[in-house]
């Protein structure tokens, strides 16, 4: 999930501290502490290329960003999972904004899972202080209520909350776009220029910085983004996606059994083969093929790689251990005509199967 590269001249001090490319032609505006969110114009433009919403499914449901508090929405749930979670280790920046944000935000598409669900209005920090007797303020509480301006009675929450929850998010990052700013992500740690350079003629899109609520982690939300995902490949005329998958921890020989079962049984043919960058790479074939408990395996493999798998993703030539985010990473290779016919009729053709 990390990308480390050196500084390129006259790159903004600033942005050296992402796990990214430099932010080339990043457009300036006024944030926290530069805005780290595509423009409303460019959000708006892409949500209205698509249905609204791209699928439902009681209470949730999914679409595309349409302002910048909804990618900032998104960055917070991003940290909430990747940092306090999990085992990613937050720079200052991060942790003051309580944001996971890099340069790639700014020219990506966000793909949501809202939860509409009503929630009670929390009650709010400074209460009616009547009936409280503080010590030397004996009969004050009128007095400090009206100076807060609030009424001397005790706050009575009234109604439900109507703004929808950020349960669930994907980025995608389109090849045009990639090719407009600094590239994909995901060519920090794998060699896929070569992938694309030999695939001329194909449309990309890289997925990444998947992420779900933890008490939403269930077939509802992972068949809505998915709902969403075949939406924008359809809608966009998408051939091949890409992306890094994460297994947890940095030790190989402690992964080596998932690890060594994506090497002997999902490694991607030469055509649609790319390794790990020169120095970074960690090989994948720690254990003989005919030691490997098939079962264990899978049980081993996160929920994404085998979601993944089942649609029937290829797995790159060897690993890359991110220490920031504290994972393992494999590179996914998905072309869509490769795709299990069994799902693309699940979603439908039109991507229309659970479109409101």
């Amino acid at each position: 999930m990390s990308i480390v590269r050196a500084p390129r001249a006259g790159a903004p001090s600033l942005v050296g501290r992402f796990r990214s490319h430099h932010a080339v032609g990043l457009p300036k505006r006024k944030g926290f502490p530069f805005d780290l969110t595509p423009s409303r114009a460019a959000l708006e433009a892409a949500a209205d290329a698509m249905p609204k919403p791209l699928g439902r499914i009681g209470q949730l449901e999914v679409r595309l960003a349409e302002r910048p508090r909804d990618v900032k929405r998104a960055q917070r749930l991003r940290y909430e999972v990747f940092y306090k979670e999990l085992s990613a280790v937050a720079d200052p920046l991060a942790r003051l904004a309580r944001r996971d944000m890099d340069a790639y935000d700014a020219v990506c598409d966000h793909l949501l899972v809202l939860d509409h669900t009503p929630r009670p209005k929390p009650a709010k920090a400074l209460l009616g202080l009547q009936g409280f007797e503080l010590k030397g303020l004996e009969g004050k509480g009128a007095e400090f209520a009206r100076a807060f301006g609030e009424a001397a009675a005790p706050f009575k929450p009234k109604g439900f909350k109507k703004k929808p929850r950020v349960v669930g998010a994907y980025r995608l990052l389109r090849q045009e776009a990639a090719d407009r700013a600094f590239g994909f992500y995901t060519s920090g740690e794998f060699a896929i220029d070569d992938l694309v350079a030999r695939h001329r003629g194909l449309s990309f899109l890289e997925l990444g910085r998947s992420c779900v609520e933890k008490a939403y982690r269930d077939k509802r939300t992972v068949e809505l983004l998915w709902q969403g995902i075949w939406a924008y490949v359809q809608a966009h005329d998408v051939d091949v996606m890409i992306g890094c998958a994460s297994l947890e921890g940095c030790d190989p020989q402690r992964l080596a059994l998932p690890l060594s079962y994506l090497h002997h049984f999902h490694a991607a043919p030469a055509e649609w083969s790319a390794s790990a960058l020169p120095g970074r790479r960690t090989d994948m074939n720690l254990m003989p093929k005919e030691a490997i408990d098939l079962r264990a395996a899978l049980k081993a493999l996160p929920p994404l790689i085998k979601g993944y798998l089942r649609l029937g993703a290829f797995i790159g030539d060897g690993a890359v251990i991110d220490r920031q985010f504290g994972t393992t990473d494999v590179l996914i290779v998905m072309p869509r005509a490769l795709i299990n016919p069994r799902y693309v009729d699940y979603y439908g053709g039109d991507a229309g199967r659970r479109a409101a």
